[in-house]
């Protein structure tokens, strides 16, 4: 009979370890299961992360690009304006009756003005058909003063 209350107590013993190996197992599985979600969790964060990231990147680089194209274009057209106002002064030099007087010539966006004085009627419509005439302009504000004779 000890024999059989020692197999019985060892049996016993051995169904204990065994459910609490069981019962540690489980628990190792479950903290490895949250190891694991926690990893899915923060590569997912880190990938959204990543994917903001390029969006913003992306939408600065074109607010950047389209900065740089306004002031592109801004550039060009100071660059054509000062353009204008050089070929109107030169086709304004070549004009006989204009050539002798001093005239104004300011261009901004196409724009031509004309100020100064001009010798007759004739002399003022003709500056602004000089002016009509240069490449790039867009219309012209004549203000020449014909002189009183």
């Amino acid at each position: 009979m000890t024999h059989t209350k020692t197999t019985a107590g060892r049996m016993t013993l051995l169904a204990a370890v065994a459910t609490a190996g069981l019962a540690l197992s489980a628990c190792d599985r479950q903290e490895n299961a949250s190891v694991g979600q926690k990893m899915d969790n923060a590569i997912e964060r880190t990938e959204q992360a990543a994917r903001e990231g390029a969006k913003d990147a992306k939408s600065s680089m074109e607010s950047a690009a389209s900065t740089v194209r306004d002031a592109g274009e801004k550039a060009a057209v100071a660059i054509d304006d000062t353009a204008i106002t050089a070929a109107v002064s030169a086709g304004l030099a070549k004009d006989p009756d204009l050539s002798a007087i001093r005239v104004d010539v300011e261009t901004k966006n196409g724009v031509v003005t004309l100020q100064g004085p001009a010798p007759s009627e004739n002399a003022r419509a003709r500056a602004a058909q000089i002016a009509q005439g240069v490449k790039g302009v867009s219309s012209v504000n004549n203000q020449l003063m014909v002189k009183a004779s």
